[in-house]
């Protein structure tokens, strides 16, 4: 085998694993890969949903090409790098997005949500992110609107010029804990209004009851433990730095 490069029977192998819906683990299992390249392999081309082994065995062709040609420049969009081997910036990105979706995240707001994460500055303009991921403006802006909605990523304008940079913060992951734990109280209350009116001694409204009782108890134990390790985590670089 050429180097690291996937053969045309792999890429087969692997369109045919993920019309079967195995897990890039198993693929992996199958081809005599590791999970990461099968990873990498399938959200550089296409993704789950859109991953042809032919044209996937294309482009890893042209780009072991360009491989071979002496160092360029960074290319527009990925700038954000940080000097960094874009493919391992690439790893990153698709272990990333696999756990996001995993964890019931779609696949174009986790693949915007990994890329903010994995850049230095924490923030992508809509034109960096459609270099970056090779989607349409469309597909950014939906993304966005989920995440703000999530309570992951905000909104700024760019100083330097007119175009908004979407940011995500070091405090986003509690920020969005928080936001969850807001409607599952709301879930609480609704459950224990309808235990009232059904009858807490009735089988329906005894469930309901106990799943509002359920609720309060977790959240009650999630932001207190989210609010400690916020506050221990967002100090430490203050700590740190005086320290040096």
């Amino acid at each position: 085998m050429p180097g690291d490069r996937l053969t045309l029977q792999e890429r087969q192998q692997i369109a045919a694993g993920l019309r079967e819906g195995l897990t890039y683990a198993a693929i992996g299992r199958r081809v005599g890969r590791p999970t990461s390249t099968v990873t990498r392999e399938v959200m550089r081309n296409g993704g789950p949903h859109g991953y042809h082994a032919e044209a996937a065995h294309q482009g890893g062709a042209g780009r072991a090409r360009r491989r071979r040609t002496p160092a360029q420049a960074t290319s527009p969009g990925r700038a954000d790098l940080g000097g960094r081997d874009a493919r391992i910036v690439d790893e990153v990105d698709a272990q990333s997005v696999e756990l996001m979706m995993q964890a019931g995240l779609p696949q174009m707001m986790a693949r915007v949500l990994a890329a903010l994460f994995t850049t230095d500055s924490g923030s992508l303009t809509s034109v960096e992110l459609v270099r970056r991921l090779r989607v349409s403006p469309a597909s950014i802006s939906k993304a966005i609107g989920y995440l703000e909605n999530q309570a992951l990523v905000k909104r700024e304008r760019d100083p330097r010029s007119r175009a908004e940079r979407y940011v995500i913060e070091d405090s986003a992951v509690f920020t969005s804990i928080m936001a969850s734990a807001r409607n599952q109280t709301r879930i609480a209350e609704a459950c224990a209004t309808g235990a009232r009116k059904l009858g807490v001694t009735t089988p329906a409204g005894a469930r309901l009851e106990n799943t509002s009782q359920f609720l309060r108890h977790v959240v009650d134990d999630l932001v207190r433990s989210a609010e400690h390790w916020h506050k221990v985590y967002s100090t430490r670089p203050q700590q740190s730095s005086a320290t040096d």
